[in-house]
């Protein structure tokens, strides 16, 4: 793993020991106790950083370049899968990844966000930020699923949605408000697993859904923290501070009731054990699928029509004592 994040630091240069004492050992010299010792000092010190994260390492965290992508998790989870292409009004959009396969047998319509990693590959991907048409393809698998009642789990990895002229000019804010409506009367259960970046209603466009995961260092937002600084101190450098303010955590959406749950990640995150991180994905999906399916399909579509419903609601006290 080359990137290591400032924080990651003294964990990587203890790995890098740990490391050169291996090749040592093949040397003939016996030094098992100094490197099970050193392993040990890692792993406390992995607990330590990675439960004290502040809101903008988390942040970090959640863009790690080796972290698995939304194409990982399809490749490795879902088996025979068939990609599905167009919004059959302008185009297709490559960082919307559609399609249908199978999860241990079990048929799904799979949607994703992919940034891409190389830089091509990120050009190609527009960095996971998707236009109207990769949210129009999304609703269309969508749609297409509910006709066979085929149950759809959706990857959320993006900043946001693209804001580029072309993308305002074929109705970006349309595409994402039609996407929310739909989303509610899809007759089939939907899972949908903040991975990285959830950002702002390009993220929510492909997640109104019956159960919503967050990777336990991922961040759901409203907004990324690079736009709220320019919008509030008109200066992206104050993202640090911005981040810290929005509270991104998991733990603070639970307590809103933005998400269901939260899926553990591997110690110091899904970056530095991707096959670990991927079980842990495709355990939750399946129990999420067992569970649904358990249910009347009216009625978890009314529970998820009543959950996005109460999001927000404010109950005042007003004190008629004073005044």
């Amino acid at each position: 793993m080359d990137f290591t994040l400032e924080f990651e630091r003294p964990v990587s240069e203890l790995e890098n020991q740990i490391r050169e004492l291996k090749q040592a050992s093949h040397q003939n010299i016996d030094i098992s106790h100094e490197i099970e010792a050193l392993q040990a000092k890692v792993d406390r010190m992995l607990e330590d950083i990675y439960t004290k994260l502040s809101p903008w390492q988390r942040t970090q965290l959640s863009r790690h370049p080796a972290r698995p992508h939304a194409i990982d998790y399809i490749e490795k989870i879902v088996t025979d899968f068939h990609e599905v292409h167009g919004d059959r009004r302008f185009s297709d959009d490559p960082s919307m990844i559609a399609g249908f396969g199978y999860i241990d047998g079990k048929k799904v319509a799979v949607i994703g966000i992919e940034k891409g990693r190389k830089t091509q590959e990120k050009i190609k991907r527009n960095f996971g930020m998707a236009n109207p048409e990769g949210y129009r393809k999304a609703i269309r698998v969508m749609q297409m699923a509910s006709q066979f009642s085929i149950p759809v789990v959706t990857f959320v990895d993006t900043p946001g949605a693209y804001p580029g002229i072309g993308a305002e000019e074929r109705g970006q804010a349309l595409a994402i408000a039609e996407n929310l409506e739909e989303m509610f009367n899809i007759k089939a259960p939907i899972i949908s697993i903040v991975i990285g970046e959830g950002g702002s209603g390009g993220a929510l466009g492909i997640a109104v859904a019956d159960k919503v995961f967050m990777m336990e260092y991922s961040v759901y937002s409203v907004i990324s923290p690079e736009s709220c600084a320019s919008i509030l101190w008109s200066d992206p450098k104050m993202a640090e501070t911005a981040a810290n303010s929005l509270q991104l955590s998991p733990n603070k959406a639970i307590e809103l009731k933005v998400i269901d749950a939260i899926i553990k990640e591997p110690a110091g995150g899904a970056h530095r054990h991707p096959d670990r991180a991927v079980a842990m994905v495709k355990d939750a999906i399946l129990a999420s699928l067992e569970g649904l399916k358990k249910e009347d399909l009216d009625v978890v579509m009314q529970k998820r029509f009543e959950k996005f419903r109460q999001m927000g609601n404010l109950t005042l006290t007003i004190d008629q004592s004073e005044g």
